[in-house]
């Protein structure tokens, strides 16, 4: 007895220290994560965190430079934990945590300023009217908060002009391509500043605030409106009489100072380690492979002509276009309702949050054809439709883009993390490779859910396909290999069946955004090879709903750490097949990972 009290008392410091270990390694993410919604309070907005929509973020150089500080100190904070005494999971969120500050630390070693402030595909022209959407607008604090935003807006522009300033001076300059549309952009938002979507809000507000109210927040919107536009207005003349004049003709990343090493590291960090020529290989691969199905499905189809031709007719026939917005979105609708119905064919786990359709907001300037709105205790999560330019919204697009965006897609995957209990930095957790991957993977499960079956919708399916394997081709092309803009356009014309406009606008997203696009393709195939893997292990015990389930069930992974969870899962299911007994995927406990290589999102 004496033996077994003296083995209880030297195990309770151990069991203390660990305890006292995984409370301190929580504070510590959880502070973190608090930090950064006030670092970053449009993205606290965007996920539907509202105490910080009073602010922007600052934009000066002062500002990064203590941001990266604070990420110095916070990583030795980290590193100081001990990293054995966690459990499995709590090891996940330690790497992870860690992994992405590393990263940060790395990606600004290569420059001392943002070197993609603002773009044709990203920046405050396009932001601005987002936030504004994703904000609330039902009691007088939330007036008194976005009046004091857009108050701010001078200062976060004067921080844009800050960092361009320095690129130029370090010959840092984005592509006259990418920038070239700004201007003209910034005009629109700022010529229709009181009758556009900055001033919505203002002709909407709600009767339940006193009169006297709703009158003095209009009569400060003017002032605080006209300010604003002062602000977009000067940031619109320097692009036109400074930057663009300055702004580089070449396109790629490596005609940059040192940036061949910055594009290797961003294409390293999109793809979990493969180099630019790896990249390119797959790419032709991929295309190659896609095409022969296209060829093959076209006689399906009732057309008499060639691939080419028919990719001519898919993108111009008006047969195949809505007339309406109302019929484009109640399509998108009855192929939501389809997938949803037929959900738990492919998962266990079917997250209760709901989704809806809705169009995008209009503001003059190019815009996707849809994109994923994730929704918060305060909002619904949405699938924004793109309702313009209807010519060029053809109906065989409709199924994988609503497959992709919201379910299987985006909306699966988000709302199972935001259910897990897991902490906040994970539950929003993002890394292109593994949530667009998923994504581009799950239009391939349109078979299981009674999708496809027309052959226009799955000419559709492979359209994406095809435009996500090109992307390998047009984006390393682009940026390492010394393609122009016009080449990588007729690659994309050639191969896909999207409008010339649209296939424009992807290559100047290339073009602004080095690496980003790649992990739509290199992601899928990394989940579908997984997939094959534990098929060919399993056998029939193989359940293709819990697969789905495993690679879900830790919120997302960089693709080495995914890879990592779903070959512990296959040993659990392959022990548990041998002693005749079912191990649910979503109960399998991750296993101790080393640290993370990559992590694309900032927190």
């Amino acid at each position: 007895m004496r033996t077994f009290l003296a083995s209880i008392f030297l195990l309770l410091p151990f069991a203390c220290g660990a305890a006292d270990t995984a409370d301190e390694a929580r504070r510590l993410f959880e502070r973190e994560w608090q930090y950064q919604l006030r670092q970053q309070p449009e993205y606290a907005t965007g996920i539907g965190e509202h105490r910080h929509n009073a602010q922007l973020s600052d934009t000066s150089l002062a500002a990064r430079a203590a941001a990266l500080e604070h990420t110095r100190q916070v990583l030795e904070e980290a590193r100081r934990l001990d990293r054995t005494q966690l459990d499995a999971q709590d090891q996940l969120s330690y790497d992870l945590f860690i992994a992405a500050r590393e990263r940060s630390l790395a990606a600004a070693a290569f420059t001392a300023f943002d070197p993609q402030p603002i773009s044709g595909w990203d920046g405050l022209h396009l932001r601005l009217p987002r936030l504004v959407a994703q904000m609330p607008f039902a009691t007088e604090a939330d007036y008194r908060a976005y009046l004091a935003r857009m108050k701010a807006l001078p200062a976060h522009v004067d921080g844009v002009v800050e960092q361009l300033r320095a690129g130029m001076r370090a010959g840092w300059t984005v592509p006259k391509a990418a920038i070239a549309p700004v201007p003209d952009a910034l005009r629109l938002l700022r010529e229709n500043i009181a009758t556009g979507p900055l001033n919505a809000p203002f002709a909407r507000i709600p009767a339940s605030i006193e009169l006297e109210i709703r009158e003095e927040l209009v009569d400060r919107s003017v002032t605080v409106l006209a300010n604003a536009a002062v602000a977009l207005h000067r940031l619109e003349d320097f692009l036109r009489s400074d930057y663009l004049p300055a702004a580089r003709d070449t396109v790629g990343a490596s005609s940059l100072p040192g940036g061949a090493a910055w594009y290797a590291f961003l294409l390293r960090s999109a793809t979990t380690g493969l180099a630019p020529g790896d990249v390119h290989a797959i790419g032709l691969r991929e295309v190659a492979r896609i095409r022969a199905q296209m060829a093959a499905l076209v006689p399906r189809t009732g057309f008499r002509g060639s691939l080419a031709q028919f990719l001519v007719f898919a993108r111009t026939d008006p047969r195949l276009f809505f007339s309406e917005p109302d019929a484009l979105l109640g399509r998108y609708r009855k192929a939501l309702a389809r997938a949803q119905a037929k959900l738990p064919k492919v998962v266990a786990t079917v997250p209760e949050a709901g989704i809806a359709v809705k169009p995008m907001i209009q503001d003059g300037t190019w815009q996707p054809v849809a994109y994923y709105e994730a929704g918060s205790e305060a909002r619904t999560a949405a699938l924004v439709v793109n309702i313009t330019q209807l010519a060029a919204r053809p109906m065989w697009q409709v199924d994988s883009v609503a497959l992709h965006e919201a379910l299987p897609g985006h909306h699966l995957q988000v709302a199972r993390a935001q259910a897990l209990g897991l902490p906040a930095f994970r539950r929003h957790g993002w890394y292109d490779a593994f949530g667009e991957g998923w994504a581009t993977y799950a239009e391939g499960l349109g078979p299981q859910l009674g999708f496809f079956d027309d052959p226009f919708s799955r000419f559709g399916q492979l359209n994406e396909e095809m435009l996500r394997a090109a992307r390998l081709v047009v984006d390393t092309g682009i940026h390492a290999m010394g393609w122009s803009r016009r080449q990588a356009i007729d690659y994309l014309n050639a191969h896909t069946a999207n409008p010339p406009a649209d296939n424009e606008a992807e290559v100047d997203r290339y073009i602004a955004q080095p690496a980003q696009a790649l992990g739509y393709k290199i992601g899928q195939l990394r989940i579908a090879a997984l997939r094959d893997r534990a098929r060919a292990v399993l056998g029939e015990r193989f359940d293709l709903r819990r697969f789905h389930d495993a690679v879900l069930g830790n919120g997302a992974l960089p693709l080495d750490l995914l890879q990592r969870q779903v070959e512990r899962w296959i040993l659990a299911e392959k022990a548990a097949a041998k002693k005749g007994a079912a191990t649910p995927a979503q109960k399998v406990k991750p296993a101790d990972p080393a640290p993370a290589a990559t992590a694309s999102r900032r927190e």
